[in-house]
């Protein structure tokens, strides 16, 4: 099988395998007081230290979590029900229309179950939200605004967000900014302190470490109302036992990405413009997605647009030549509409149902690449002729 959905899942490396199989067998709680719950604790203080430290932040800034989701609706809820309860005219949010689904959906359920306003900032034909609009929403009336959050780099179409310039306009008012960095860590830099956010979401198993594990990077100064209730084991905003494993194994999967964060980007940037290539050669009128400045995407990411083709029937044509690819983000895959990032961006609704996202990662190859060359041309001629049927 051809690879080529790393943005969804990338297997796991054989460090954090390691750190986690070594893990597996070692009995204790981290909130028991006795020799192994305190030998637990010992262990996940210190890959929460690795974590911090691979991320520019301070360790006590690191809430742990079941993974993205979760941490996404503890910043968005939390922060919101925080901000409103210290000021019932906070009921304003901002957010980019071009957020994860963990995000967005949200959003619009703080919208549609606690009297949120949510305002959707534009963005340009690249998916991307500028300072300038960012702070013309907020001055109408900066008062009235719970949180902002604009996702880091995005999951379908691989661009980035100016994270740092719009967390200096959001800080100038004194309203809290997420961020989503799932597909950041690893690809870009990410630096925690120098971004100037309030809070930031990471996973594990987008970075080579496994499932159900991520974290809410979250100032000292912003205490989120808890999602979760219950022993209070994260910072009183996070509640549930700590997967010591788990924990290990994305502290390890983190410090590798980060240090081979500058080779990543060359080798599979690379890749990555082959591939660009060799769509365009087979399908001249394949249209990219996202920041075609290789500087302004993600150096894993190619998203098309295949004009009269269907993405399902595309990527189901893929997949029966052992090729996994994607239309967009893995957690609306089989729902038959197109996606919302590319109708953001101003994409035409006829010409957004026919995307693939194609999303290099470590174990990526050159003969993936001519694979999916091959490949690509008769895919879309057969694609496009059902749809004439």
């Amino acid at each position: 099988m051809v690879y080529l959905d790393h943005a969804a899942t990338t297997p796991m490396l054989p460090e954090a395998v390691q750190a986690m199989t070594a893990q597996l067998t070692v009995t204790g709680n981290a909130s028991s007081l006795h020799a192994a719950g305190r030998r637990s604790r010992r262990t996940v203080e210190e890959a929460r230290e690795s974590l911090a430290a691979a991320l520019g932040a301070r360790p006590s800034e690191i809430v742990f979590t079941a993974g993205g989701t979760e941490a996404d609706n503890l910043a968005v809820k939390g922060l919101y029900w925080s901000r409103r309860d210290a000021d019932p005219a906070r009921t304003r949010v901002l957010a980019s229309p071009v957020e994860h689904h963990a995000v967005l959906d949200a959003v619009e359920w703080l919208a549609t179950h606690e009297g949120a306003r949510v305002e959707w900032l534009p963005v340009d034909s690249y998916g991307r939200v500028h300072p300038d609009v960012l702070r013309e929403a907020v001055v109408r009336n900066p008062a009235d605004v719970a949180l902002a959050t604009v996702m880091w780099a995005n999951n379908e179409i691989g661009t980035l967000q100016p994270v740092t310039e719009l967390a200096a306009v959001a800080r100038e008012f004194g309203i809290p900014l997420h961020a989503d960095a799932v597909q950041a860590v690893g690809q870009t830099e990410v630096d925690f302190a120098a971004s100037g956010l309030a809070a930031m979401t990471v996973s594990g198993h987008k970075i080579g470490g496994p499932y159900g594990i991520g974290a809410l990077l979250l100032g000292r100064e912003w205490a989120p109302v808890p999602v979760l209730h219950g022993g209070g084991q994260e910072r009183q905003v996070r509640s549930g036992t700590l997967d010591t494993p788990a924990i290990v194994a994305f502290a390890a999967a983190a410090r590798h990405a980060v240090a081979h964060r500058e080779e990543f980007a060359r080798e599979i940037g690379g890749l990555r413009d082959d591939l660009i290539k060799a769509v365009r050669a087979a399908a001249p009128d394949a249209v990219l997605g996202g920041d075609p400045d290789p500087a302004g995407r993600l150096p894993a990411n190619a998203h098309f647009s295949f004009p009269g083709c269907e993405g399902d029937s595309l990527l189901l044509l893929l997949d029966a030549r052992g090729i996994a690819c994607s239309t967009g983000s893995a957690c609306t895959a089989g729902v038959a509409q197109p996606s919302h990032v590319v109708l953001a961006t101003g994409t035409p609704p006829e010409l957004a149902r026919g995307t693939l996202r194609f999303s290099l990662g470590h174990t990526s190859t050159a003969e993936d690449v001519a694979v999916l060359a091959e490949a690509i041309g008769p895919v879309v001629e057969r694609a496009r002729q059902a749809g004439l049927s």
